[in-house]
Parts: structure tokens; C-alpha cells; sequence
């Protein structure tokens, strides 16, 4: 197990020092609504130095990462981001797979936390379909972009938007799909919302000032899950 500095662990690191793994545990952590103390236990560890991990450089020794991949759901490759640059579901289906379809409500919780989905609408060329960082306000979809790209439509514009969830190591998931049309919420609206419901922070930098939401006239989704094993290829 690496050696952790003395005094509280996390004082006095820099955000900017956090290595990839310290990303990946800490974003894996918050997706299951696990606090730290928690983990720490389920894992064997000194919660102090989950905080060290979660906070700095450090590469954890194999025994203990193993652990705490097992907490987290994940496969220490993930940890380590293994597969982070191919698509997602490579892995074998599932002996009894269930699909079932989502309810609205059901959709909404989905995407209530945000993240990464798709836009998708017609261009001069043929269809779109490009990722956006979003949030969800008052029951519709929200994105910034920037004037003039592929994903600024014109006020009224028919589109679409797909956020997905994998799980690999299942072979299991969900999608779900809003369709409406596109509007521009006014100056005040638009500043009422970044001031208290949190900005969709484009992954591409600023510059993206122009606010999107999708009116919705339709929300469907799906799930995938399991009742057996993995099926042998």
C-alpha cells in the first residue's frame, strides 16, 4: 500500500494533482450514494485513506484495489480504465436477459442527475446525432452549446435526445428517449436556472453560452437485466 503523507490526508492537495484513479473511484463512490466512511469499512480500509486516494496520485497496491473495485461494482480494470477508449457492450449476453420498459417517472429518475446524453435531429446533410453535457429542469431536457453548431436548432426544431446506461460486467442497462421540440429559454429564465439548479458544463470548454431546452411531448424508456449468468460465447 502506498505511503500516505502525515496530517489529515487530503490537506493541502491540489484538485489538480487527482490522478485518474482518484476520478474513477470518487465518480463510481458518488453513483451509488456511498459515502466514504462506508466504503472505507465495506473495503477494510482507513477511511483517511480512501480520502488520500480519492484526492491524489496515488496508484493503490493490488489487494486493495481489488477490494475496492468489489465494493464499487466495477472490475479493477475499469479502476484502472481499461476500455475507456472503445464503445461499451462487448461483453457476452446474458443467459436469461428481461427487458422491460421504463414508466416516465421511471425515465425521469434516470436522468435526473445529469451527465452525458445525445442529441439527435435532422441537418442539411442527413441526421445528427451528437453528445452533450445535460440537466434536468421542470421535466424537460437542458444543454448548452454554442451558436451556429450542429446542435443549436432554431426555435421550434423537432429533435430528439438518448442518455444509456451500461453495465458490463451484467450485460444489463437502460436507455431512454425524449422526444419535443427545441426552445430558448428568455434572459431571465435562462439566468434563474444557471444561478440555482447548476450549469450543464460543456466537456469541451466555454464559449457554449447558448441555452437549449428540449419541450417535451414524449419520454420512453427501457431497461435490460438478468435473472442468470452471463452466456458463454
Amino acid at each position: 500500500m502506498p505511503r500516505q503523507p502525515t496530517g489529515s490526508g487530503t490537506a493541502g492537495v491540489p484538485t489538480g494533482q487527482r490522478g485518474d484513479i482518484a476520478r474513477r473511484v470518487t465518480l463510481c463512490r458518488e453513483r451509488l450514494g456511498l459515502g466514504r466512511e462506508e466504503v472505507a469499512e465495506r473495503a477494510g480500509m482507513a477511511v483517511e485513506y480512501l480520502e488520500y486516494l480519492e484526492s491524489s496520485a496515488a496508484v493503490p497496491d493490488s489487494a486493495p484495489l481489488t477490494r475496492l473495485a468489489g465494493v464499487l461494482g466495477v472490475s479493477v480494470g475499469e479502476l484502472l480504465g481499461a476500455g475507456a477508449e472503445v464503445p461499451p457492450g462487448r461483453s457476452a449476453a446474458a443467459a436469461h436477459p428481461v427487458v422491460e420498459e421504463l414508466t416516465p417517472a421511471e425515465c425521469w429518475a434516470k436522468l435526473a442527475s445529469g451527465g452525458v446524453g445525445r442529441v439527435v435531429l435532422s441537418a442539411p446533410d442527413g441526421p445528427v446525432a451528437l453528445p452533450v453535457n445535460f440537466r434536468v429542469m421542470d421535466g424537460s431536457v437542458v444543454y448548452r452549446t454554442a451558436e451556429g453548431s450542429s446542435v443549436c436548432p432554431e426555435p421550434g426544431t423537432p429533435l430528439a435526445f438518448e442518455a444509456d446506461r451500461i453495465d458490463e460486467a451484467m450485460s444489463s442497462g437502460w436507455s431512454v428517449l425524449v422526444k419535443g421540440t427545441a426552445i430558448r429559454p428568455d434572459g431571465s429564465e435562462a439566468v434563474e436556472y444557471l444561478r440555482h439548479r447548476g450549469r450543464p458544463d460543456p466537456w469541451v470548454g466555454e464559449g457554449r453560452d447558448v441555452l437549449v431546452r428540449i419541450r417535451t411531448s414524449s419520454v420512453t424508456g427501457r431497461s435490460i437485466r438478468t435473472d442468470g449468468p452471463a452466456a458463454a460465447r
